[in-house]
């Protein structure tokens, strides 16, 4: 990997551990070298994670729609701010970017940019690791959702294991580092028709 698109909250939520933990993951992505991809906001955990890669020497581009600019959100000392036309050409720039995905805790647009990038894997469109940093248990109960869905036949277990799971930021790169995707694994269960 040369570069991790890191999709996280554009507030810093409730509980310190959660910028705590995009602080980390900041400094070991400039520490070993890896560029940040990110959605080019300066608020939020996102603010949090440049920040600290930025900080480190290491490189950052953000991926920002220009309605998010008129807002005055937008980052302005990133190595490389990109601006969109809207949140499609965003996710989609980003995906080409990056070598890998990791979720930190947010709201509704990063489990939509999670969610995304994972169906791309399942379909194929990528082989790239996607990682989830479950910080003070912040995705439990979405752990717990997607088991269910594994349970109800819904999702193969063999693609539930794509999601790759941790709680310490040098681990999960690790374990994306390692990462294997799985082959020829089928996403319809024609059984059903």
């Amino acid at each position: 990997m040369k570069s991790v698109a890191v999709f996280c909250g554009s507030s810093v939520g409730r509980r310190p551990e959660y910028a705590a933990v995009a602080d980390t993951l900041g400094a070991l992505l400039a520490a070993r070298g890896l560029g940040l991809v990110y959605g080019g906001a300066r608020v939020g955990l996102m603010g949090v994670v440049a920040a600290a890669v930025l900080k480190q020497g290491g490189r950052v581009t953000g991926v920002i729609p220009g309605a998010l600019v008129r807002r005055e959100v937008a980052h302005d000392g990133l190595s490389d701010l990109r601006v969109v036309a809207g949140m499609h050409e965003r996710k989609a720039e980003m995906a080409d970017l990056a070598d890998g995905f990791i979720a930190l805790p947010g709201g509704l647009g990063t489990l939509d940019e999670l969610f995304e990038i994972a169906t791309w894997a399942q379909l194929g469109i990528h082989a790239k690791p996607v990682g989830l940093l479950n910080v003070a248990g912040y995705f439990d109960r979405l752990l717990g959702f997607l088991d269910h869905q594994c349970d109800e036949r819904f999702v193969s277990a063999e693609h539930r294991r794509m999601l790759l799971v941790e709680t310490d930021p040098a681990a999960l790169l690790d374990m994306m580092d390692a990462y294997t995707p799985p082959t020829g694994g089928k996403w319809l269960d024609r059984t059903d028709r």
